[in-house]
């Protein structure tokens, strides 16, 4: 008898997480199954190199619901997410990422607030980020603010990645082409309706940030560069605002060489030819991060490659282009 088509789609990529992956087993299933609704979890494994596959095959001895999807290779984490909603087959579709730093006992409370207010989207809002250090805290906040700033996102402050989806929701943002995809500003970019639940946000529950400064920084360009223009605009401004300190200082050099009043000095001189230099560097570099999207989505690489998903009872979709993310 086929299983029945599951209700509720939980996705949570993984990348090494072979320390936490037994107690997220343990939290996540009870939550699961006293939902009392089809549901399916997907794994997707992206190209861990520890005993994240072993464990998962091993899990799926006793937890007929856990699906597996593996990716050929590391193709980072909103790449993974990626992959697991183009592959997610419920009504409603939850990622969760594996450190548990995001209880997912919260889950029942999102599915419940989606259906009662009728909306498509419910994301998870963290009310206690205490947990966190300083600097990431006040990095999200300034992160967040920008964005708002530059019209980027309508995202609550402190949601992240964990959100549940309708079905509607997933099939849109599976249908954009965009690469260097970066869900947390794409799901609100949508528009649709929306609401909030709130959870406190723990600790890491075992093993090592996924995230470190550089993925951080990284992600951040990709969020600016692909959601907004105004870098380009704030370029021109710099370049319309280094037009006008051109000109007045021309004017004062020729004022001053009418009165008699010039003194030579080379400190202002390379001063300004240094600040202008810095300016020019920076709109070629802003200029240089656009023009790099461009050029990546017209080679039209896939981002990841889906090696293997259990659900095909073990067949190999070897070189199979997922969504682009």
């Amino acid at each position: 008898m086929p299983a029945p088509h599951p209700v509720l789609s939980v996705v949570v990529p993984m990348f090494n997480e072979a320390d936490v992956l037994p107690m997220l087993v343990a939290r996540l299933r009870p939550v699961l199954d006293g939902l009392d609704e089809a549901y399916e979890l997907l794994a997707v494994d992206d190209g861990s190199k520890d005993q994240t596959p072993v464990l998962l095959q091993a899990a799926r001895r006793t937890w007929p619901q856990l699906r597996v999807l593996r990716l050929r290779a590391n193709a980072g984490h909103q790449a993974a997410i990626s992959a697991g909603l183009a592959a997610a087959r419920g009504d409603w579709v939850v990622t969760l990422d594996a450190d548990l730093q995001d209880p997912p006992e919260v889950i029942p409370g999102m599915l419940e607030a989606a259906r009662a207010e009728q909306v498509d989207v419910v994301y998870g809002v963290r009310t206690d980020r205490s947990s966190d250090s300083a600097f990431k805290r006040r990095s999200a906040h300034a992160f967040y603010a920008t964005m708002r700033m530059m019209g980027a996102t309508g995202a609550p402050d402190n949601a992240g990645d964990y959100r549940l989806m309708s079905r509607a929701t997933v099939d849109a943002v599976n249908a954009l082409p965009e690469d260097h995809r970066v869900l947390r500003l794409v799901v609100p970019a949508l528009g649709f309706p929306s609401t909030t639940v709130g959870y406190v946000r723990a600790e890491r529950a075992a093993g090592s940030s996924k995230y470190p400064l550089a993925t951080m920084v990284r992600l951040s360009v990709d969020s600016v560069t692909g959601f907004s223009s105004a870098p380009l605009r704030l370029a021109t401004w710099f370049g319309l605002g280094g037009f006008v300190l051109a000109v007045a200082l021309l004017v004062y050099a020729l004022v001053a060489k009418l009165t008699g009043a010039t003194v030579a000095g080379w400190t202002s001189t390379v001063v300004i030819v240094a600040a202008f230099g810095a300016l020019q560097l920076l709109c070629l570099g802003v200029l240089g991060e656009y023009v790099g999207r461009i050029y990546a989505t017209l080679q039209r690489r896939p981002t990841y490659y889906v090696a293997h998903d259990s659900l095909h009872d073990g067949s190999d979709r070897a070189g199979s282009p997922a969504q682009r993310t």
